[in-house]
């Protein structure tokens, strides 16, 4: 690796090998030559003049690419596919004179961007699904843990450190199920020639429709695609990338939350992601210790949310049949979209697995913030001793100011409690009884079980190879 030029991080220090190796020069190119392929391979195979030995020569070249020489034809023609083209004809000569034959550009370079969305995106649907699964562990060992919730990032109502979790496995699964469904409905270009007319292709079989109908099916059969676009132009709509894109774009908004949260709970020192033995925190301060992957997470899906934009934007100013105005973007925005969900998704299955519990300091917040919220039942107690309500609300918002601001203004200790046990008017209460978190949590334990069952449990079943991944971060 060179260090004089600018590398791409996304590639040499966030994404994981198997998500680059997809977008490289070699699957991009040798799946060019597949197309080839399988395109004479019908076309023989329908009755046209090709022989085996022609077919054989280019099978035998696939993965055969000189980048030398094809940059040297691209140089002299200006032209990708043609340059490629040359390429493989000056190592199989034999199968010159049938290479792309009927074909336009966009056969091999827009069925090539097919095959790659679909199996980019079934890269990062099994990374949403391990990450489900182990945030599903996650809550399901903490269900029972009270913590505080809140709203605005005040103190609100006590949840549990399980239920919290299952709001961000939830919206995993959201995301899952729009990935799921961009597979499902991916369809193949097929062969439909420079303006989406099929007149090449009629033309090398003689005005036979059936023929050139066939083609287009058993070139879409031979990469898998059961279901064939039924009109295009040169290219396949670019919806087709704005709705990718932007289902990739929504999963960076979820990590986005995710890595916020915990941000905000290593703040509180109650949830932290993993931090290594050696690691440090910060050059200058030693005690530190930052939660780096997760504003990683946050910053890398920054870069991806936007992309949504670019790809909406070049959907939207396609002229006609096609132009070409949408080369340079797609080749930059496509990758480096999955690279940089990829590399979310590496993040998550570092950090999830790796979550570090505090629960000491969850309970001193709980402890310091429940008097308040019991006060409600305290009133009730109380009434149900034979107390008056109205004298009781306002014993207990007297003492209640009095306990706010001595937390704020002397040491920060919140004494409401002991102000509540020393007036005879709740004397007879049983304040452990009240003050018992777990009767503030509601059905939260409750809702992380049957979170599991209805929403992880299927997923977990669908996906079984992937249960219990974890993933090393780089650096």
């Amino acid at each position: 690796m060179s260090n004089t030029v600018y590398e791409n991080p996304l590639i040499s220090r966030y994404a994981s090998r198997a998500m680059a190796e997809l977008w490289s020069s070699q699957r991009k190119f040798s799946t060019w030559r597949r197309l080839w392929v399988a395109l004479a391979t019908a076309q023989q195979q329908l009755g046209l003049d090709i022989a085996d030995s022609q077919i054989e020569a280019m099978r035998s070249r696939i993965d055969d690419i000189d980048f030398d020489a094809a940059r040297a034809h691209e140089k002299r023609l200006r032209h990708d596919v043609m340059a490629h083209v040359h390429t493989l004809a000056d190592i199989a000569p034999d199968a010159k004179k049938i290479i792309h034959l009927g074909a336009t550009s966009c056969y091999v370079t827009d069925n090539t961007d097919l095959i790659l969305l679909r199996e980019a995106l079934q890269h990062v649907r099994d990374g949403l699904a391990a990450t489900i699964d182990a945030l599903g562990t996650f809550a399901e060992t903490h269900r029972d843990l009270p913590c505080l919730g809140y709203t605005h990032f005040q103190p609100a109502q006590l949840v549990t450190v399980g239920k919290r979790a299952t709001l961000w496995a939830y919206e995993l699964i959201l995301d899952l199920q729009e990935v799921e469904r961009r597979i499902a409905e991916m369809k193949f270009l097929g062969v439909k020639g420079t303006t989406g007319t099929q007149a090449s292709f009629l033309a090398l079989f003689n005005g036979d429709h059936a023929k050139v109908e066939a083609l287009d099916r058993m070139v879409a059969e031979a990469f898998n695609f059961s279901a064939i676009l039924p009109v295009s132009g040169q290219t396949y709509t670019r919806k087709i990338d704005s709705f990718v894109v932007s289902t990739l774009a929504a999963f960076g908004e979820t990590a986005h939350r995710f890595g916020s949260d915990l941000r905000l709970l290593a703040h509180e020192r109650e949830i932290e992601e993993p931090f290594e033995t050696e690691q440090i925190g910060s050059s200058a301060m030693a005690y530190k210790r930052n939660p780096m992957r997760a504003e990683r997470m946050c910053s890398i899906a920054r870069f991806l949310t936007p992309m949504a934009v670019a790809a909406g934007q070049t959907a939207a100013t396609q002229w006609l049949e096609r132009t070409l105005d949408d080369s340079a973007v797609r080749r930059l925005v496509l990758p480096q979209a999955f690279l940089a969900a990829d590399a979310i998704l590496t993040l998550y299955l570092n950090i999830v697995p790796g979550l570090i519990v505090q629960p000491a300091m969850i309970a001193r917040h709980v402890r310091d913030e429940l008097p308040f919220m019991a006060t409600e039942n305290l009133l009730m107690a109380g009434v149900q001793l034979g107390g008056d309500r109205q004298d009781l609300h306002e014993r207990i918002r007297v003492h209640s100011m009095a306990a706010g601001a001595r937390i704020k203004g002397k040491d920060g200790v919140n004494d409401l409690i002991d102000r509540l046990k020393s007036d005879p008017a709740f004397a007879q209460l049983d304040f452990g009884a009240v003050l018992d978190p777990s009767g503030y949590v509601g059905r939260s334990p409750e809702q992380v079980l049957a979170f599991i069952r209805d929403e992880v449990d299927p997923i977990r079943a669908r996906y079984p190879q992937v249960l219990g991944q974890t993933r090393e971060v780089h650096v």
